[in-house]
């Protein structure tokens, strides 16, 4: 494996579809090998744009547009970190052998709707999932319902994340609601949501799984402790590293993640999101990048899933030993605007063990994640608790 000099003619160049705070963090382990970066998203000034080497801002559903750019920047690799992606024209360039879609190309097509990927679970791989069906209206979303799925249930778009779009109802008068906000607030309005019976889980983790190279240039799969994690409509409250399970639970995790990452094939870090229950085991949902529970791995890993999925898609080694229990917590804007500061940063650097990320994003919104605390311990509680505090001290202030 050679990489070049960046901003050099033999520079090793790596093109980002998608630049928030998950995508920043990648650039800047991609930057720490010496990779040259472009930062692409459909706003400016994202996170990711902050810290690249260039920025672009386009969008990246518009095949004329991203072919143009992919043209203009020549990447060798090209990565996407988000769901909205026109991904006929990434088909297209990777067949012409113009770049290396990252882990491939039936990977981002599959996992940019949850329509292929639970087809890929649960109809061709056979992994347990929750009972599920598609609706194109909101009459067959109702029928889906009556025919087993039964409340509560639970309606999401077939594309999005951070959990826009997704409601939990229990019973018939939501429906029209749940439609009417699932066809709006996906990523990409596809005319189709997906339904899902409740399962009754005792906890859902995130496993990471790094499909890279071994030292023989095998690509060979690697497992991160699993990740617990809290969440609230979909999206991620806080996390924490490592969640304990039993031994065939753990095993079962790992067999299914396996199974699915296999089927996707490339290299790269995947987070898979599972249900447990005593030894049971189900399969959710998966994104063949980094996932915003992972960013734990920051403060409870020698190297986060960032500084893994860098080396992973660079055809290096990787470690996911994890250092110590770990912890993050979300930091909310608390304001729609675009001024934002925050204060108490000093007391929440003052927890114990504590960090924090602050995203840099333009603009906030009451909901929207501005940041995140991180924190270790001797053990997840103590972690948890370090974090959750730490996060709590940093004030937001729209001015």
């Amino acid at each position: 494996m050679q990489i070049g000099t960046p901003l050099r003619p033999n520079a090793t160049r790596v093109m980002l579809l998608g630049s928030g705070e998950l995508g920043k963090e990648v650039i800047i382990a991609l930057q720490r090998l010496g990779v040259e970066v472009i930062a692409v998203d459909r706003y400016e000034n994202a996170p990711g744009h902050q810290v690249a080497h260039r920025a672009h801002v386009i969008d990246m559903t518009n095949d004329l547009a991203l072919r143009a750019l992919i043209a203009q920047e020549k990447p060798h690799l090209i990565v996407p970190e988000i769901e909205a992606l026109n991904t006929v024209t990434l088909a297209d360039v990777e067949a012409a052998g113009v770049a290396t879609v990252i882990p491939t190309v039936k990977a981002v097509q599959l996992t940019m709707n949850r329509e292929g990927i639970r087809r890929l679970a649960a109809e061709e791989l056979k992994l347990p999932t929750s009972p599920y069906a598609f609706a194109k209206s909101e009459a067959a979303l109702q029928a889906a319902i009556d025919a087993g799925i039964g409340y509560p249930c639970f309606i999401k778009p077939t594309m999005s994340s951070s959990g826009k779009g997704q409601s939990r109802i229990t019973k018939a008068s939501e429906v029209k609601t749940a439609w009417d906000y699932a066809a709006t607030a996906g990523r990409v309005n596809q005319g189709v949501v997906i339904v899902e019976g409740q399962i009754d889980f005792d906890y859902e983790i995130t496993l990471l799984t790094v499909r890279a190279k071994n030292a023989q240039s095998e690509i060979t799969t690697y497992f991160c402790e699993p990740i617990g994690h809290v969440q609230k409509n979909g999206d991620y409250i806080e996390s924490w590293q490592p969640q304990m399970m039993t031994a065939k639970a753990l095993e079962e995790s790992k067999r299914i993640a396996k199974a699915v990452t296999d089927s996707l094939g490339g290299l790269g870090l995947f987070g898979v999101e599972l249900f447990i229950k005593n030894d049971q085991v189900w399969f959710s949902e998966v994104s063949p990048r980094p996932h915003d529970t992972g960013m734990v791995t920051m403060a409870s890993q020698r190297f986060s899933e960032f500084d893994l999925h860098a080396r992973a898609i660079l055809g290096l080694p990787v470690d996911v030993s994890l250092r110590e229990a770990g912890a993050s917590a979300v930091i909310y804007g608390q304001y729609d605007t675009s001024n934002l500061v925050f204060e108490g940063i000093e007391a929440a650097l003052a927890v114990p063990n504590s960090d924090i990320r602050l995203f840099g994003k333009p603009e906030s919104f009451v909901k929207r994640r501005m940041g995140v605390a991180l924190a270790t311990g001797a053990n997840t509680d103590q972690a948890r608790a370090r974090a959750k505090l730490s996060a709590s001290l940093v004030k937001p202030i729209a001015v």
